[in-house]
């Protein structure tokens, strides 16, 4: 599993199939932000991470222009990546409350984290012939990881995206929607961006709870 994966990943990086966004990943890596000028980008795709054996699966909406794109990590050196490490730290997730950059030591426990699309789009916002190029991706990640019981959707996007690839009907995005389809076992959350966070939109305790229900629900699962 985890020879696969790494071969998946590998595609992931080098895949160039939207033009739109493999200009604007490097652009980014070129202009930066005044905060990060003397830091090198990591300017490519981002493939998903974690442990391959994990029981959950985490899928956001795509790297951030100077989180991952910078940093070469999903969720890593940005906000949304504090909230989702403390978060998951918290409930026995990771090892440490923070992702700040790729060789911090951050490491997930029965976690993986990826996306329904692996380059930072302009403004966050993917087109909709992106989001599906890039289905093909996650499409091969479900496959893979098949220990997977519950699955996080972290916005719309991601939610959708989940549907498409399962081919479920009905199940509208709302933050904790909580449905079964086959063996797993499906939550949505609003997205951890700063836009929510900052505005009370997604509240700590709103998204913690989201976690709770994870960890609990694979503690009840029977070990195979």
């Amino acid at each position: 599993m985890t020879e696969s994966i790494s071969k998946l990943n590998k595609q992931i990086i080098q895949c160039e199939k939207c033009p739109r966004l493999a200009s604007y990943i490097r652009k980014i890596s070129i202009d930066k932000v005044k905060r990060y000028r003397h830091e090198k980008y990591w300017g490519l795709p981002l493939s998903g991470f974690g442990d391959p054996n994990a029981e959950l699966l985490i899928i956001g909406l795509a790297p951030a222009a100077h989180g991952g794109n910078r940093t070469g990590r999903m969720f890593t050196g940005d906000s949304s990546g504090d909230w989702l490490a403390k978060v998951l730290f918290d409930n026995g997730f990771a090892t440490k409350p923070n992702s700040d950059k790729i060789d911090d030591g951050f490491q997930l426990i029965n976690a993986y984290i990826t996306a329904a699309v692996k380059c930072a789009p302009p403004q966050n916002k993917p087109t909709r012939d992106e989001i599906n190029t890039c289905s093909e991706f996650l499409y091969h990640e479900l496959a893979i990881l098949k220990n997977i019981k519950i699955v996080v959707c972290l916005g719309k996007i991601a939610h959708d995206s989940l549907k498409q690839i399962f081919g479920i009907k009905g199940e509208k995005f709302s933050h904790n929607n909580r449905f079964a389809y086959n063996d797993k076992i499906i939550l949505s959350s609003y997205h951890p961006s700063r836009q929510n966070t900052q505005t009370g939109k997604l509240t700590w305790n709103q998204w913690n709870r989201i976690f709770v229900q994870a960890r609990n629900l694979i503690d009840k699962f029977p070990n195979q």
